[in-house]
């Protein structure tokens, strides 16, 4: 048993953090374990890259939409996180053997399988100090153009995400840049999902000072999971790197070569909680 402290909580957060709503895609990607390896050893020396089918690591590539409700009002955040499917190595002897599709559907019930987070790119100042400060996140400034499912637009289940490079000024503010970093597309279409109890989803996140955090974050209803790993899916699924000298960009260069298909795909997006229906029009009497 270990006698270890709670991590503080920077003022002015506050935990837990509650989204009022949460739209949400991934696409996961089994490769060569061994450039995981290194990375992982330099931004998180303590977990080990897990292994799935074959002896492959797992990298994955999740955008978020959400929105959180304050004293002061609303706000909206967008995010893009590439990581990779790691454990604690102390824990090593409590993993269940699991293959990449139970993994996807939520079967490891000891949550030791989490995202080690190795870049976060986030529209939000507020957003990217808390994640730093309180999840050890690598987070930093860009901003987004989306196209994505939704009840207020035409059918369909494709998701479309380009993520471009951006800067905190003196201000605070986020200032946006012309430079895309990468695009991510995930074409859902006629595939039929099944439910996944992947949540709580841990966090993992490496401080300044080298201590290793976890942090579970719940969701209240069940991931969909789309199975991509046969043949004819994989053309779904659509990565384009524009930034190769950046940062994520050697990582993603790193970690995923250009013909790697898709293992599999994911997305939560919160149920609708009002609708504001249709106009009609009332008989009305005579004008004077």
């Amino acid at each position: 048993m270990t006698d270890l402290p709670l991590p503080p909580v920077a003022a002015p957060f506050r935990l837990p953090f509650h989204y009022g709503a949460l739209h949400q895609v991934g696409v996961d990607w089994l490769v060569d374990p061994r450039p995981v390896r290194e990375l992982l050893a330099k931004h998180h020396p303590d977990l080990t890259a897990a292994t799935f089918d074959d002896g492959r690591a797992l990298v994955s590539l999740n955008y978020q939409l959400y929105f959180a409700q304050y004293p002061f009002g609303g706000g909206v955040t967008q995010e893009i996180e590439l990581s990779v499917i790691a454990f604690p190595t102390t824990e090593a002897g409590r993993l269940p053997r699991l293959d990449y599709a139970e993994y996807a559907q939520g079967w490891d019930q000891t949550k030791l399988l989490g995202i080690a987070r190795l870049h976060v790119v986030c529209d939000n100042p507020f957003a990217i100090r808390a994640g730093r400060e309180l999840y050890a996140e690598p987070k930093y400034p860009g901003w987004f153009e989306v196209a994505l499912p939704s009840l207020n637009g035409p059918a369909g289940r494709t998701w479309t995400v380009r993520c471009k490079a951006g800067e905190v000024g003196p201000d605070d503010t986020l200032r946006r840049h012309a430079a895309p970093l990468v695009d991510l597309t995930a074409r859902l279409d006629g595939l039929t999902p099944v439910p996944a109890n992947t949540a709580p989803v841990t966090g993992y996140g490496t401080d300044p000072a080298g201590r290793l955090l976890a942090g579970p974050m719940n969701v209240y209803q069940p991931y969909e999971f789309y199975d991509l790993a046969a043949p004819e899916h994989s053309g779904r699924t659509r990565l384009t790197l524009h930034a190769p000298h950046t940062d994520l960009g050697r990582d993603l260069h790193a970690l995923l070569p250009s013909d790697t298909p898709a293992a599999g795909a994911w997305t939560y997006q919160s149920a609708p909680v009002a609708a504001h229906n249709r106009p009609y029009y009332l008989p009305t009497g005579p004008r004077p």
